[in-house]
C-alpha cells in the first residue's frame, strides 16, 4: 500500500501535468497533506491571478475519499526538533515549513512526494523526488 504525503511543490506540479508526478499521485493508495501544505497552497492562491480555478481544483483534490489533511501536535513538534537537530548537526538546514511537512511524513510513516531536493537531507524520512518539469 503507497502511502504519500503531498508536499506543495509535487501538488503545484502535479497540476501543470507533470508526467511522474502525475503518474505517482495516481497510483497511490492514500494522499495526505498537512495544514502548513495546505496554508501555502492558498497563500499562493491569494497572490496569484487564477485564484478561483486553483481553489475550485484543490476542493477537488480534496474531496476525493484517497486524500486526508493532517494537522500538526505534540508528537508532530517532537519529530520537528528531532530532525530540525540532525540537520543542523550535519550542516544541511532546510526551510521551516519543509521541516515541518517532513515531521508530518515521519509522525504518520508517509513518503514524501516532492520537486524539491533539500528532503534528501532528512534521513528520517522516505522522498520521492522527482525533478521539475522544466528539467526533464
Amino acid at each position: 500500500m503507497s502511502r504519500v504525503l503531498v508536499d506543495t511543490s509535487a501538488y503545484s506540479a502535479f497540476l501543470r501535468g507533470h508526467p511522474p508526478v502525475e503518474r505517482a499521485i495516481q497510483e497511490a493508495d492514500e494522499l495526505y497533506l498537512n495544514a502548513i501544505v495546505l496554508g501555502e497552497l492558498l497563500a499562493g492562491f491569494g497572490a496569484g491571478k487564477r485564484r478561483a480555478r486553483n481553489q475550485k481544483d484543490l476542493e477537488t483534490f480534496l474531496a476525493s475519499p484517497r486524500v486526508g489533511v493532517l494537522d500538526l501536535d505534540g508528537g508532530t513538534a517532537q519529530r520537528y526538533a528531532a530532525i530540525a537537530n540532525a540537520l543542523r548537526a550535519a550542516g544541511t538546514p532546510i526551510p521551516t515549513n519543509d521541516l515541518w511537512i517532513a515531521s508530518t511524513a515521519m509522525q504518520h510513516g508517509l513518503r514524501i512526494l516532492t520537486t524539491d531536493e533539500h528532503y534528501l537531507a532528512v534521513s528520517q524520512v522516505l522522498v520521492d523526488h522527482y525533478f521539475p518539469s522544466a528539467t526533464i
